[in-house]
Parts: C-alpha cells; structure tokens; sequence
C-alpha cells in the first residue's frame, strides 16, 4: 500500500469554493489525504454515490446548500445506507438554529458539530474525535471574537 493510501481519507462537501480551498489547505497541512465536493448541483443521489465511490474515512458535511437543508437531507441518506452508515460525519456550518433544533438526532447518528465561524482547532479536533470513533460534540461554540 502507498503511504498516500495509508493517511487518512476526508471527503469535505461544500458549495462555498473559497472555503474548499481553506479545508484543503488546513487538513493536508494535518497529513490528511482530502477530496473535495462542490455541492452545487444539489443531486442527493449523486452526492451519496460520489461518497460511496470515494469511501473516505471521514466527511465533514455542511448543512445548508441554496438556501435549503440538503446537507441534513444527505446525512440521513448517509445513515440510511449500509455501505456509508458508519462513515464519521462533522457537520460544519452556521446554521446554527438547526444545530439546535437536531441536536438530539444528531447526537443519536454519532455526528460532531461545528458551527461557523470556526476555531481551526475545534475543527481539528472534531475531525481526530470523529476518526478516532469517541463521543461527539454537538453544537461547539463557535470561535471567540478577537
């Protein structure tokens, strides 16, 4: 196996170019190997085939595409499939009010939560937390003002 096979596979699915480019950046300079989805087509089925097909170690998943919940619509699809149920999911987002309203349902899927803005490290651990398999957090602050 190549050491590039061997690191750590996140898939980041985002409709936001710009903060593609930041995961990319911040999760390569962790040793991870990344994929990156634009979610600008909003094709649930393809997304969940493009995560079967990739079979990463983990996802970190935003919730809200054009205006709609898409990202919570593709967890459950996520969860609801056996060849992606076990995935480890980061949602990370700013929708904040549907942290709250899903934070049980969230917590019951095993799904870590990360609002924006984010605190690079939150994220990190939220990502090594999820990899790892231990408890999640739901609903994490977001980053302190400076």
């Amino acid at each position: 196996m190549a050491a590039d096979e061997r690191r750590k596979h996140i898939l980041v699915i985002n409709d936001v170019p710009v903060l593609l480019e930041v995961f990319r950046d911040l999760l390569e300079g962790e040793g991870y190997r990344v994929s990156l989805d634009n979610f600008s087509d909003f094709d649930l089925a393809g997304k969940l085939a493009d995560v079967k097909r990739l079979k990463p170690d983990a996802l970190i998943l935003d919730f809200v595409f054009g205006g709609e919940p898409l990202g919570w619509q593709l967890l459950q699809l996520l969860k609801l499939d056996r060849a992606t149920e076990r995935i480890p999911v980061v949602v990370c987002t700013a929708a904040a009010a549907q942290v709250k309203d899903l934070e049980g349902h969230l917590r019951t899927m095993g799904v870590a939560t990360v609002l924006k803005p984010f605190d690079i490290d939150t994220l990190l651990a939220a990502v090594t937390q999820a990899l790892a398999g231990g408890p999640v957090a739901v609903g994490l602050s977001p980053a302190p003002p400076e």
